[in-house]
């Protein structure tokens, strides 16, 4: 299946190809129903979104196989992103951090995606919340981690090695092995991982954020609750959410946006957030709100 021209939000580099920085995020497919999980994941590709986000524990395995359906055989340029670090075991959720579970986790991805390489797979660490914590033989260290995630690579087996929830020293430990993006929390209202995006900024490393919007947990604030935010939206006749994905967009040019939706006119939404522009005295007010 081949990819359309155009970009949503522009291009930026991930792992040596060139991606549109808005992409698309898989999570949201597993409560999907089938066809209309189809349809935008089709959608999407029509419009120029040539990087998927996905993981082998969305489902667990629905977000893949949908994924697979939709758009097997898989176009050149199409960028294929991965997480591993959790599983699925006896009807829930649980961290998967060994490195035996790691490099399961990439064959099952392997598997229910239907291809032999994966350009990126990002490893989730499990240190902090929010989500689970490490306990037991579940805390391993970061090194064991990455020397799996190299074997990997090395066999061919994934392209590049990404990380996501992990703090400015750990993403500094790991700088020798060649990290192509970090996936974390950020937001307008919750910049606790800008010393990490200051590192991302200073190495040339795609940084990837996720809950863009803010989410379900109630220490991370809902973006587009936010007075200015909603007063900026109107000025520019755009959406709360537009306005909080085109302020990340502008925040470094190696930004990657990945939200997610069964909705295509949501998707539509999304996509058009690469077409805003604040001004810089929007961008000045915006960057004041945080708390």
């Amino acid at each position: 299946m081949t990819t359309a021209q155009g970009a949503p939000g522009g291009t930026a580099t991930l792992a040596g190809r060139t991606v549109a920085r808005i992409g698309f995020g898989a999570m949201q497919l597993e409560r999907a129903d089938r066809d209309a999980a189809v349809t935008v994941l089709r959608r999407a590709v029509e419009q120029g979104v040539n990087h998927i986000d996905t993981a082998q524990f969305y489902g667990p395995g629905t977000s893949n196989t949908l994924i697979r359906a939709a758009l097997h055989p898989y176009a050149e340029d199409l960028t294929l992103v991965s997480k591993v670090g959790a599983e699925h075991r006896d009807g829930g959720l649980t961290l998967a951090q060994r490195p035996e579970q790691l490099r399961a986790a990439v064959e099952a991805n392997l598997t229910t995606l239907g291809t032999d390489h994966l350009a990126v797979v990002n490893l989730r660490r499990a240190d902090a919340p929010p989500g689970l914590l490490a306990e037991g033989d579940q805390i391993v260290p970061i090194d064991d981690q990455l020397a799996v995630m190299l074997e990997l690579r090395e066999e061919g087996k994934i392209g590049a090695i990404g990380l996501s929830h992990v703090n400015a020293a750990q993403l500094s430990s790991a700088l020798p092995v060649g990290i192509a993006c970090v996936q974390n929390a950020y937001s307008l209202l919750d910049r606790t991982s800008e010393p990490v995006l200051d590192l991302c900024r200073e190495h040339a490393i795609a940084w990837v954020p996720y809950f863009p919007l803010g989410s379900a947990f109630p220490q991370i604030p809902k973006v587009t609750d936010h007075p200015e935010v909603i007063t900026t939206a109107k000025s520019l006749n755009a959406t709360p959410a537009q306005v909080a994905l085109s302020w990340l967009l502008a925040s470094y040019d190696q930004t990657l946006l990945i939200p997610g939706t069964a909705d295509p006119s949501h998707l539509d939404e999304n996509l058009a957030a690469g077409g805003v522009r604040l001004t810089p005295e929007q961008v000045k007010a915006l960057d004041g709100i945080a708390s």
